[in-house]
């Protein structure tokens, strides 16, 4: 790292300047980072993450960390490092980003058992009442029920498919729905 900090006008800090033959130590570096450019990167990195100051925060010290272990490839002359500073700050939201969307969403704070959870008896009770008042009608009205409705076949198909005359089927399906909203109507399944 002792030669990262050498321009072609001789030895400079971090930032361009003029410095002592000294290295400078780790501890130097970064509160040099922190001291120049903590606010604006912060100020940057929370439009960044939408406000939330914990995560700018966050990402302001990744920031300042690969600042640190990219010193080297800093370029010495330059009149500042924040476009440096910005792009690496935006591409650590990013990976942020991808890595939460990659996981799966925790449950959070709260034990399982009060997590909302939809109440489907209501449509699995309509559900066992309607298959019950199907089993309770005659079985040339189950079958031509099933192939009008649950096969979405048309009053043509139908009569195609269980071989009887077109006006049979319409008769059907007439007294078949019939008979299926009363039956619908006695286990008090109303529409």
């Amino acid at each position: 790292m002792a030669d990262a900090f050498h321009g072609p006008r001789g030895r400079r800090n971090l930032f361009g300047r003029p410095r002592p033959p000294k290295e400078p130590d780790d501890e130097l570096i970064v509160s040099e980072l922190y001291r120049e450019y903590h606010r604006p990167l912060l100020a940057f990195t929370a439009r960044l993450t939408g406000g939330d100051l914990q995560w700018a925060e966050d990402v302001v010290q990744e920031t300042m960390i690969r600042a640190w272990r990219s010193a080297g490839e800093l370029r010495p002359e330059a009149a500042s490092l924040m476009p440096w500073l910005a792009t690496v700050a935006r591409r650590v939201v990013i990976d942020d980003v991808r890595r939460r969307d990659a996981r799966p969403r925790e449950a959070g704070d709260l034990p399982l058992g009060h997590a909302p959870v939809p109440d489907l008896t209501d449509d699995l009770l309509r559900q066992v009442m309607v298959e019950d008042a199907l089993r309770s009608l005659s079985r040339a009205h189950r079958e031509i029920l099933n192939e009008t409705i649950l096969r979405d076949r048309s009053v043509n198909e139908a009569a195609s498919v269980l071989g009887i005359p077109l006006g049979t089927v319409k008769s059907r399906v007439y007294y078949a729905l019939r008979a299926l909203r009363v039956a619908l109507e006695e286990r008090g399944v109303t529409a």
